[in-house]
């Protein structure tokens, strides 16, 4: 630090003596878009050469540091009027940039092992991938050079091309692995023990086929409109089982009996002894003769008695 601080007070030295005023201000930290630094970029006050290129800026998404002597070099070269005072004086530069979006590559991917082979509904893996950086407003174009898929193990390769403008072409090697995904229906939101469930209950996901169990919902149309046996969390999975028909009958409501025969038909009053979904068969208390029955639940709060049954013992 000692020979470092020397140096710079041996080459400011050798400036020729200015007003402070006059100096011009070493900017800490320049932030650039393009594919150079511009005087601009590191001094504040850099005279009629301002715009002039000192220099290529970092890749996107990097930055670099140019350190006091490189900066009093620059600036002798350029007639600009700075000179350091201590070994703080340094500039860093960064260059903005975005981030290829992953599913962009993904889909590429996809796409061309698609015609080789690939299931297209099966998930990529593509471990220690970092999707490249590119200026930020720069057209991209992303190609693949010497793909390769073997089917008996799902494993590919390839190489990844990034063409951008204001930076070199870039070549990046990818290899990795599909994996076979099914269809899940999951829940949209945290759904409770008896609620029925609607359209907007549920969404269609896929999974690794790995991870889903047996007995789960692939299709939406074995879960709408029916009731949960148990309590569904936002994002989990339904299985089977916890499914039922809604109940039209509730235990204990009253109901009606319909009794109908050929040419008649007979109604009373009862009172049911369980809950009931549509078509199930429920024992029904009739309330005139304290007798119970067995129904069959056609609707709500209706229950279709055959015209001659025989009491149910209880």
């Amino acid at each position: 630090m000692g020979r470092l601080l020397l140096l710079l007070a041996l080459l400011a030295a050798m400036l020729p003596a200015v007003a402070r005023a006059d100096l011009a201000v070493l900017r800490p930290l320049a932030v650039v878009e393009d594919s150079v630094i511009r005087l601009s970029d590191l001094f504040d006050g850099a005279g009629q050469n301002a715009g002039r290129v000192v220099g290529p800026a970092p890749a996107p998404g990097r930055r670099v540091v140019v350190e006091p002597a490189q900066l009093l070099a620059i600036a002798r070269a350029n007639g600009v009027a700075w000179r350091p005072l201590t070994a703080a004086d340094t500039v860093v530069v960064e260059r903005l940039g975005r981030s290829v979006p992953r599913e962009e590559v993904l889909d590429l991917l996809r796409g061309e092992f698609g015609r080789m082979g690939l299931d297209p509904e099966a998930e990529l893996e593509l471990p220690g991938f970092q999707p490249p950086m590119v200026p930020l407003a720069a057209f991209t174009q992303l190609a693949l050079e010497q793909p390769s898929f073997e089917a008996a193990t799902n494993r590919f390769s390839a190489t990844l091309v990034v063409i951008a403008e204001g930076m070199p072409t870039m070549r990046t090697r990818l290899a990795g692995r599909a994996v076979a995904t099914a269809a899940v229906v999951v829940a949209a939101r945290r759904l409770a023990l008896g609620e029925v469930v609607g359209p907007g209950d549920l969404r269609l996901v896929r999974q690794r086929a790995e991870r889903v169990r047996p007995g789960l919902a692939s299709d939406p149309g074995q879960v709408v409109g029916k009731a949960l046996r148990r309590p569904v969390g936002e994002g989990l999975a339904f299985a089977l089982v916890d499914l039922s028909l809604p109940a039209v009958i509730e235990k204990n409501a009253t109901v009606t009996l319909i009794m109908e025969a050929p040419g008649m038909s007979m109604t009373a009053q009862g009172r049911a002894m369980a809950s009931a979904a549509r078509g199930e068969v429920v024992p029904v208390m009739n309330l005139a003769s304290r007798s119970i029955v067995e129904g069959q639940a056609i609707g709500p709060g209706r229950v279709r008695v055959a015209f001659g049954s025989a009491p149910v013992n209880r």
